[in-house]
């Protein structure tokens, strides 16, 4: 079995020492910021997927995203969901967003990643963050590493940067959201209380076979 499935069948314990018991999503702290109670989530619409399937316009429907066709009308400070980026979203990242920065998605095909990406190169000056490997449960890519929905995404970032209500909020009307949380449970919250991003990027080969 690829060891990218190893531990759906294999739990494996990721824990802190402390009194042996593992540690829960852990929430943002000591930042010198007042932590915002709901991060802003901004969605660029490129209008390329079946809109049946478009999890971004669910999403806007119940009031979880604001929704955009163009990239000049997202916020200015924040970050960019990027698969491209060689930049790992990690515990860095959370001043940031703790203080009201907004996280952006670019809701696009899959097989029109690399246009998309370059459609809105040079017009944003948002920093990009490439999630750390985890399981899609979206009904398209079901079982794929990082092949997430955009939902997927939105809500594990928020998971990893210690949003962790507001991320089953978005997953809840989704019939494979709670199957997200599931599936990738153990590698979401080992993402959380990781004290840097190269911790991050290393804890992947734990779950994935990602160089």
């Amino acid at each position: 079995m690829r060891k990218n499935l190893l531990f759906l069948s294999r739990r494996r314990s990721i824990r802190r020492r402390r009194g042996g018991r593992l540690e829960s999503l852990v929430p943002v702290q000591d930042l010198g910021d007042k932590p915002v109670d709901k991060v802003p989530i901004h969605v660029i619409h490129l209008d390329q997927d079946d809109p049946r399937k478009c999890t971004a316009r669910k999403m806007h429907a119940n009031g979880h995203v604001a929704l955009h066709e163009s990239i000049t009308r997202v916020p200015k400070r924040g970050y960019l969901l990027d698969p491209k980026s060689k930049i790992i979203l990690g515990p860095e990242d959370r001043n940031l967003i703790a203080i009201g920065a907004a996280i952006v998605v670019l809701d696009c095909s899959w097989k029109r990643i690399d246009e998309s990406l370059e459609e809105i190169a040079g017009i944003t000056k948002l920093e990009g963050r490439v999630l750390p490997a985890l399981l899609a449960a979206n009904p398209v890519s079901w079982g794929r590493v990082g092949r997430l929905s955009s939902v997927e995404a939105i809500a594990a970032t928020l998971a990893i940067l210690g949003h962790k209500e507001q991320a089953a909020s978005i997953l809840e009307p989704f019939q494979f959201g709670s199957q997200f949380l599931s599936l990738n449970r153990e590698p979401l919250e080992a993402y959380a209380i990781a004290k840097s991003r190269d911790e991050v990027s290393g804890l992947q080969s734990e779950f994935f076979d990602v160089e």
